[in-house]
């Protein structure tokens, strides 16, 4: 689990009517990501609609063909009663127009019998990245549009965290962060170092590094330009020399020294 996401809990439904690749899709999706909590399980449709119902749920992951309530239908009702939750169809090679079908019902993504671990990764990085900042945009609104006297030191410096955990990604200053929880930059500067250790930049320098190593390590593909982009850092040479100075070394290096 990368830096920004640790505080982050995910609570997973999977529905599947066979038993072992239940079992083997709930295994992977821990392996891949412990952020994800798997809080039910349900062998058909209307088992796992009776969980969201009886929980509170922030993504469903669901096979097509089930009996009694299949996986479009479950979803079609889950969009009604519950449309924060997020979705994800499995389907076979066979099933493609039922995964179009799916795509229609506003699913997140779909993914393909035998599930790849490789294509859940990339699925849960995208769900995960998509509740991240829905979660710091909606505590940052909440702090801002109360009484600051209402929220402790640490508690601001809390809020702070996970908003720089959600948008370390965008272009973000002090002056921004400041505006955003209504505070004065110094002030701010000041309780951050106090509660936090670090001021505001060197903790957002370390969610990007943090996230930009591993980057290098998963994504073999993409370029240094691209993955200092996702950072926060779209001019690549100031990337590298930031890079370098958390590291020692540069991205290049760093790629060519964890290679096997």
């Amino acid at each position: 689990m990368t830096i920004e996401e640790q505080a982050l809990t995910i609570r997973t439904v999977v529905a599947e009517d066979e038993p072992l690749i239940l079992q083997n899709l709930v295994k992977k999706i821990k392996s891949v990501d412990p952020a994800f909590h798997v809080v039910e399980t349900a062998l058909d449709g209307v088992s796992a609609l009776r969980a969201l119902e009886t929980m509170p749920v922030d993504l469903l992951v669901t096979d097509i063909q089930m009996p009694g309530l299949d996986g479009l239908e479950l979803i079609r009702q889950a969009n009604i009663k519950f449309p924060n939750v997020l979705k994800v169809i499995i389907s076979g090679y066979n099933e493609f127009e039922y995964a179009r079908q799916a795509l229609q019902h506003e699913v997140v993504d779909y993914l393909l019998k035998p599930v790849k671990t490789n294509e859940l990764e990339g699925v849960l990085s995208k769900i995960k990245q998509k509740l991240s900042q829905e979660r710091g945009e909606r505590q940052a609104a909440r702090l801002a549009t109360l009484d600051n006297h209402d929220y402790t030191p640490e508690e601001v410096v809390r809020a702070v965290q996970q908003f720089l955990k959600s948008n370390f990604a965008n272009e973000l200053n002090l002056e921004g962060i400041s505006r955003q929880f209504n505070f004065n930059p110094s002030y701010l500067t000041k309780i951050f170092i106090k509660h936090a250790g670090e001021p505001p930049s060197k903790y957002l320098i370390t969610l990007r590094i943090g996230e930009a190593k591993r980057l290098l390590e998963s994504e073999k593909s993409w370029s240094v330009k691209e993955i200092g982009e996702r950072v926060g850092y779209p001019d690549p040479y100031y990337f590298s020399r930031i890079f370098k100075q958390v590291t020692g070394v540069t991205p290049r290096e760093y790629r060519k020294e964890i290679r096997p």
